[in-house]
């Protein structure tokens, strides 16, 4: 076991340290894009997203901002709610919107280059397609919800920087050392969040075994007996079980171990519940060692707990639904 030490510098430190710096870049970006009035440019394709949900357009921005960097995107956001074009309920409404342009995102970073090679063009594409599903269902929600709980008269676009003079009255050094400063004011606040709650996290990895022992004292030191009714019920053989609990580790190394039974032993479709169901139960290690971290720090312990029960509630539900579907055929 490592010291405590060792887990705060090799682990925590480079994780904060990675983190900050692209929600440096992305705060940034958002201020940039205020100064020059760039954000009223993008936000012109944005508009296209954000009209059904009555969200001003400016939040286009950090949606589409999403499809390249998911921290950055989360950035922007969070500098429009902390300058009030936004206020909480708008927020969750953009963070749910957000969800299929981050997706987006991994199909470059992870889906193609990575599991469709190792599942095989047919079941990788089955799986893909479904997570593609659940993402745009997500985010179909949140456009939803958008337009029966919001009023597009609440947010103000003008409300983002009211003090900031005209664009020809300032000189682009002053652009740049204003959106700097903006910058360095909310790192501030982000950067001490996300220190303390991943140094808590990875010390408390560290020693998952003694609370692994905590859960065998009280008779749950078999994941097997867990799984095998959620197997049975689903009509899955008892191999689907070892891959299930690979996958709750690790989703890439899951697929790797499931990648050799498909065919013999398990049908596409039954390859493709079995990794829905790990996803499933995997959402709660996922909360923990990323969720909480990334959230807290970039929304605070109160509202970044809304938006983690949000967003867990909503993949929950839509995993469900997708396992259903596959199931049914």
């Amino acid at each position: 076991m490592q010291s405590l030490l060792t887990v705060l510098l090799e682990e925590a430190l480079p994780r904060v340290l990675t983190i900050t710096l692209l929600i440096g870049v992305g705060v940034g970006l958002a201020n940039l894009a205020v100064e020059y009035g760039l954000v009223k440019l993008v936000a012109r394709v944005g508009h296209y997203l954000t009209e059904p949900a009555n969200l001003p357009p400016e939040v286009g921005t950090a949606v589409l901002t999403n499809a390249v960097s998911v921290t950055a995107g989360y950035g922007m956001l969070a500098e429009f709610r902390e300058d009030g074009l936004l206020d909480d309920r708008a927020t969750l409404i953009a963070v749910i919107i957000n969800t299929f342009f981050g997706f987006i995102q991994h199909i470059f970073t992870y889906y193609g280059p990575v599991l469709i090679p190792i599942l095989g063009l047919q079941v990788g594409l089955m799986y893909v397609g479904a997570r593609a599903g659940i993402s745009l269902g997500i985010t179909f929600v949140g456009l939803l919800a958008g337009a029966v709980l919001l009023r597009d008269d609440d947010y103000d676009g003008s409300s983002i920087d009211p003090d900031t003079p005209e664009e020809d009255s300032q000189t682009n050094r002053e652009k740049l050392q204003t959106a700097a400063e903006n910058t360095a004011d909310r790192l501030r606040s982000i950067v001490p969040r996300l220190a303390v709650v991943y140094s808590l996290v990875f010390v408390a990895l560290e020693y998952s075994d003694q609370i692994l022992a905590v859960f065998a004292s009280v008779g749950l030191d078999d994941p097997n007996a867990v799984l095998e009714p959620i197997a049975g019920l689903l009509g899955l053989p008892g191999a689907a079980i070892p891959v299930i609990l690979v996958s709750l580790v690790d989703p890439t190394t899951g697929a790797i171990t499931v990648a050799p039974l498909i065919g013999d032993v398990l049908t596409p479709e039954e390859t493709v519940i079995t990794l829905l169901v790990g996803s499933l139960i995997s959402l709660t290690i996922g909360t923990v060692k990323r969720s909480i971290p990334f959230q807290y720090g970039i929304w605070g312990a109160s509202f970044g707990t809304k938006v983690i029960i949000v967003n867990v509630c909503l993949k929950a539900a839509f995993i469900l639904v997708a396992i259903g579907v596959f199931f049914a055929v």
